[in-house]
């Protein structure tokens, strides 16, 4: 299983839109911004915010979702959490499958260690993708805290690089760099 289906496969939320969203496609009478409107056609009640984020690329959502809820266009339809493995399957975890399981204990690691990690996983985003683009990611690296955040959000750095062709060739490489802080 890649690291971008682990991710994809991440509990994530799923909007579907009221009457008024379905009013408001038809003859634009809340006013919607150009995002928002873009969001709202998105939005059909089977997509995970996780889909919704890759069909929007450097776009920060929460703040358009935020208002198309508050507006009474979208509701929150369900959250798909993946199903728990059955006792049968034998598959290991996706720390261990990808190198994680062999990282020291969480509290093992310094906050100059925590600092270093989370600027390799920016300047890597930065320099695959180019400035001010996954500044949801980005921004996710930033506000993530100790070492278990980074490591959270390790998944989502190696989903966005394992997506991109010279990412992905890379990938291998900058693992084990970062490993060494992470």
């Amino acid at each position: 299983m890649s690291l971008l289906s682990l991710f994809k496969s991440a509990p994530s939320p799923i909007y579907a839109k009221t009457a008024l969203g379905q009013k408001e496609i038809q003859d634009r009478s809340v006013g919607l911004g150009l995002l928002e409107r873009r969001l709202l056609l998105l939005m059909n009640g089977q997509r995970r915010l996780t889909e919704l984020t890759e069909l929007m690329p450097g776009q920060d959502l929460q703040p358009l979702i935020q208002s198309l809820l508050d507006k009474g266009c979208i509701e929150q339809a369900a959250v798909n959490t993946p199903s728990p493995p059955s006792a049968a399957e034998s598959k290991p975890s996706a720390a261990a499958a990808n190198g994680m399981a062999a990282l020291p204990p969480a509290d093992q690691r310094t906050p100059a260690q925590n600092e270093m990690a989370r600027n390799f996983m920016i300047n890597s985003i930065n320099t695959v993708f180019g400035q001010y683009t996954r500044l949801t990611l980005i921004e996710t690296i930033t506000k993530a805290q100790g070492t278990d955040g980074l490591r959270q959000a390790y998944f989502m750095w190696a989903a966005a690089l394992e997506d991109n062709r010279i990412g992905a060739k890379r990938l291998p490489d900058l693992q084990s760099q970062l490993f060494k802080v992470l």
